[in-house]
Formats: structure tokens, sequence, C-alpha cells
């Protein structure tokens, strides 16, 4: 009997493939699986007095964090280590009362005034000398270095790897090799069954001759008549779509010259919008928060702590967008000190109304106790601020509809709402019933 097709060879080619599909996602989840957590770092054994580090963090928080730093200058010098520098009871005395060592005349109290700008030190005599010797503690640990990422190198961003699993990567590589097989695998079943076929006499039927389907698609004429019909009613309602998107900016996200997360900022560290946007309480806009506010707080913290980042901004990036608020502030965080150079931040703005449009942000803020994310969204959750709302027309007009004017404490409301209220017949009244969408009411 004659051989027809060689399906040993098929069987062989399918396994090979196989088997170095499982050996190379066996191997990627033995290296996932054997990458060792990294330990957190020991505690370093008490200083001087036998102090407790933890404690010691808790006490730098809560007295000495807002003027110094580990292992950088602020208004005061970098406390790491600082109990090598002075002996115990000099500490003592100067956490106590700085001011009178001061004028005491003690040359080392007074030569760290001076190498500090002559910067008071607040006097802490609550604090005891446990207490103290706790915070010494927790200044003489070591600083901990960052853990190396297994292998030299860390997980790029947008590689999603859990511990000990497969990532989606090597997953849909999988599964398109075995795809690219069984593409091959038919390819070579229609090989070996046409050779078939043409060693055993049987004859393959020729492919029919068929018209060409655009050529029947225009003898049709019905179906031309609701094609054209579709299509006439498609493009006017694109048309109608485009054209009411003009002006239209929602979701319009720039990049701005200094990288400004109020994720961190409003979310992380819950800082009211109304610190940064006083204006919005007291005028028609909210304004754009100078750059000496950003420098109530960024005069002392100068570089983020490694628990910031995220895989698609480093440490280092958000370090170098505090400096760049430096630079155009002027301020030397090395000395302490302005410079007086300084250099213009051009903001990009994202919510731009119309001229026409008039929009007071302090009645809405402040009168009628609007919450700011109402209208610009949950911007606690943004990394990079949005325009979040439409701001059109109809949008503000639905919200005149639904929104009850605020009534409680507001005498100006008094008289309008007993009249109003006794006309529709209800108890509350909402902004479009007190005359919100009168055209004067936001065109002028």
């Amino acid at each position: 009997m004659k051989k027809v097709g060689n399906h040993n060879s098929i069987s062989r080619k399918l396994l090979l493939g196989l088997s170095l599909t499982l050996i190379f996602s066996l191997t990627s989840f033995a290296q996932d699986a054997a990458a060792p957590a990294a330990p957190e770092a020991a505690a370093a054994a008490p200083a001087a007095g036998g102090g407790d580090p933890a404690k010691g963090k808790e006490l730098f928080n809560a007295n000495c964090a807002a003027c110094h730093k580990l292992d950088a200058k602020s208004t005061g010098p970098a406390l790491r280590g600082v109990a090598a520098k002075h002996d115990m009871a000099w500490i003592y005395k100067w956490v106590h009362n700085s001011s009178d060592m001061i004028k005491s005349g003690d040359a080392v109290a007074v030569k760290l005034f001076e190498e500090n700008n002559k910067a008071v030190m607040t006097s802490f005599p609550q604090l005891s000398e446990g207490d103290i010797d706790n915070i010494i503690a927790y200044t003489s640990q070591p600083k901990a270095e960052p853990a190396a990422a297994v292998g030299g190198a860390a997980t790029p961003p947008g590689t999603n790897v859990q511990d000990g699993a497969i990532s989606n990567n090597i997953i849909l590589g999988a599964l398109a090799l075995v795809m690219a097989i069984l593409v091959v695998m038919l390819f070579m079943v229609n090989k070996v069954l046409t050779k078939v076929a043409n060693k055993n006499g049987i004859e393959i039927a020729p492919k029919e001759e068929r018209l060409p389907i655009w050529k029947a698609f225009a003898k049709n004429q019905f179906l031309v008549l609701v094609t054209a019909i579709f299509l006439l009613l498609a493009s006017g309602y694109f048309v109608y779509g485009y054209l009411m998107q003009v002006g239209v900016d929602q979701n319009y996200e720039p990049i701005q010259p200094i990288h400004y997360s109020h994720k961190i900022h409003a979310g992380d560290n819950e800082i009211n919008c109304k610190y940064c946007h006083s204006a919005a309480r007291v005028s028609k806009t909210a304004g754009i928060p100078s750059l000496n506010v950003c420098m109530n707080c960024h005069k002392n913290i100068s570089e983020v702590a490694e628990t910031t980042a995220t895989p698609e901004y480093s440490k280092a990036f958000y370090d170098a967008q505090i400096q760049k608020l430096y630079d155009a502030v002027g301020w030397d965080k090395t000395k302490q000190a302005y410079t007086g150079k300084t250099m213009p931040v051009k903001w990009v703005r994202i919510h731009n109304l119309p001229d026409f449009v008039y929009f007071n942000h302090s009645q809405h803020v402040s009168v009628a106790g609007i919450e700011c994310q109402t209208c610009h969204g949950p911007v606690q959750e943004f990394e990079i601020m949005k325009q979040y709302s439409k701001l059109t027309m109809g949008w503000c007009i639905d919200c005149h509809r639904k929104t009850d004017v605020k009534m409680e404490g507001n005498a100006y409301y008094d008289k309008i709402h007993a009249e109003l209220s006794k006309k529709y017949g209800v108890e509350k009244l909402t902004a479009a019933q007190m005359g919100g969408l009168e055209c004067g009411k936001c065109h002028y």
C-alpha cells in the first residue's frame, strides 16, 4: 500500500511547538516564583540613652518634622546621626530651651543658630529626657537603602505580574503560538488531502464562477435605494453629532509645565480644595493658586516619600517637579533662602467658558454650598487635572432643574421662598423655579 502524506512529520512538528510553549511558560513561572520578597529593613539598635526608635518616630513627626528632616537641611539642620555630634546633656538643654543657651553665649549653640539663618528653634519643655532619648534613637538609625529589583531591573510599567503567577504577556504569547500552529496544521492537512485525492484519481471540482458581489448588488435596485437612504441618515447623524461637539472640551487634559498631582494633594494628603483655590469662596473665578501657596508646604518638603512613586511616575520624577517649583520662585533648598531669581510658570488653562457666559464661583460655593466635585468630578483621584463635565448650556440647565436652592440660614430667600413655594405647591424650590432658566441669569 502506498503512503499518502507524512502524518508523522506533522505530529512531530505539533508536539515540538507545544513542548517549546510549555517549557517557555514553566521557565517564566519559575523565575517569577523564585523572586524572593524584599525583606523589611531591620530596626537599628537604640542610640544613646537606650531610647525606642518606634516611639521616637512618632515624637519626631509630631514635634520635629515641621522644621527638620533626617537626611537633608530644611529650616533646621539634618538630624540623622545628631547624637554623634553633640553630648546628650547638651541636647537635653538645647531641646528644652535653645534660646536660653544662645543668650548664655554657648559657643556651639551660637554657631548652630547662625548657620541656620538665625531661625529660632521652638522650645519643648514638655518633652522629658526619655522622650528625647527616643527621638535620638530614631535619628540614629542608619539610612535604609531601597531594595534592588531581582536581576537588576524593575518590572516595566504595564506588565501585570502577580506573586507566583504567569504574566499576561506570556499567556497571550502562548495563545498566539497555538493559533499559529493550528493555522499551519490546517494548511498542511489541506495539502495532504489534495495529494490523497490526486493519487486516488479523485477529481476535484473546479470553483464555479460567480457574479461579483458588487455587480449583484448594483442590479438589485431595492438594496441600492435602502443603502442610499441609510447612508444619508447615518451621515446626517454623524454630522449633527460633530457639530454639537464644537466648543465642548470634556476630558481635555493638557500637560502642565509643572506636574501637579491632585491625587497626592487632595486625595492622599486630604488638602481642602479651597485652601489652594481660596478665591472660589469670594470671587467669580476660582483662580490659579500663587506659587507662594505651594511654598507654604514645599519650603520644607523638597522630596516625596518612596511610597508616593507609581509605575508611571517615579520618586525621581516627582522630586524633579518640586525642583521646578523651587526654580520658579527662586528658592535654594540647601541654603534655605530665596535667591531673588524667579521664572514665570505658564500654566495651561483647562476650564474656559465663552465670554458671553456669566458664572460666579462664590454664588455656587458659598451661597449654594455646592461641592467642587459636583462640577469638577473626583479631582482627588486625578493624577493629571482634566475638564470632567461638558460645561454646556444643556448641562447647566439640567443642574438648575434638579438642584434645590439652599434656603436654611439665608434671609435673602425668605420672602421669595414663601411666595414661590405657595405658587408651585412645594416645600423646596429648584434653581429653575427661582429663575435659574432666565436668559439674563447667565447671559449679559
